[in-house]
């Protein structure tokens, strides 16, 4: 016979949960509290998840700590004008939303899915993925990219992305697992059984779609370009491969609405050199974050002067 919980031990495990949360947000869970956070997520009621999550963002906003520096060091530069301390928590709100959604996303209707997305222009993507050209959609690291992907599947574009590795490897494979689920091709930044650039290639050379998440440089050959008034390096690799293939390159950017989700597809980038190609996404990006900063998960530095003086990207 179960003994039913006092309300002071419902109160404890609920500020354990809220505890939780703003570690997910701050990237101090481990790979276990990932996996139980993932399925307890997914058995509660949508109200209350969200409200779990909202109250973990709020704290992790009040406790602060690296990740969240960074996080206001970094839109201190995109709204300058902004009450940094309301932006910040609204940010880190939006983050947790992205998380509560994925965790929940494989008990989200495909209905839902893709009746709650707005997409401006999207004769733009469309129009190239029936061309055959091969299609490059380049991404910041804002609103929620694993719903867009879902949607992109779900509505008869599935493509390619590329995932960082993440440690511990069962985490990483968490991940791939969860996203191949939802129709997308994971391939793996590093160790995997090929480079990644040659099986890109070939995707787009057989008139297949990319998804690849551009506003931050994880190696030291990235591309300098003029970002809020600062340089960063961002990936060389979507100018590349459009250049290679000769792919679309669209630069795409993503926000959260009420009850749903945003995205844009910006002009597609002419075919000039890597360089101009990379400002030019560079330049759509900042574009869509300025409209949306609140939903921009950069947690991580960008800019060049921002970096530790032994980072390699400062090369």
């Amino acid at each position: 016979m179960t003994t039913p919980l006092s309300g002071r031990a419902r109160r404890t495990g609920a500020a354990l949960q809220v505890r939780r949360v703003a570690a997910l947000l701050t990237g101090r869970l481990s790979s276990g509290a990932y996996a139980g956070g993932w399925a307890f997520v997914r058995a509660l009621p949508e109200p209350a998840a969200q409200s779990l999550f909202s109250a973990g963002a709020d704290l992790a906003a009040r406790r602060g700590g690296k990740g969240v520096d960074r996080l206001r060091a970094n839109l201190s530069r995109v709204a300058p004008e902004a009450d940094l301390d309301a932006l910040t928590r609204e940010a880190l709100r939006s983050y947790a939303r992205y998380w509560c959604e994925v965790f929940r996303l494989q008990v989200t209707s495909p209905e839902r899915i893709v009746g709650g997305m707005h997409a401006v222009d999207e004769d733009r993507f469309r129009s190239s993925v029936a061309s055959g050209r091969g299609t490059i959609l380049a991404l910041p690291h804002s609103g929620n990219w694993d719903h867009a992907g879902a949607w992109c599947g779900l509505t008869g574009a599935r493509f390619t992305t590329v995932a960082e590795r993440l440690e511990p490897a069962s985490l990483f494979d968490r991940f791939v697992s969860f996203r191949e689920s939802l129709g997308m091709e994971v391939v793996p930044l590093t160790g995997g059984p090929r480079p990644p650039y040659d099986i890109l290639v070939e995707r787009l050379e057989a008139a297949g779609t990319l998804c690849l998440l551009s506003d931050r440089d994880l190696s030291a050959r990235g591309v300098d370009v003029s970002f809020f008034g600062a340089t960063a390096r961002m990936p060389a690799g979507p100018a590349s491969l459009a250049l290679r293939t000769g792919a679309t390159l669209i630069p795409t950017t993503l926000s959260f609405r009420p009850g749903g989700w945003q995205v844009v597809f910006h002009p597609e980038v002419a075919h000039t050199d890597v360089p101009t190609m990379t400002q030019a996404v560079a330049d759509a990006f900042a574009e869509g974050i300025a409209a949306h900063p609140q939903d921009w998960h950069m947690l991580q530095r960008l800019w060049l002067e921002d970096l530790d003086p032994d980072d390699p990207r400062r090369a």
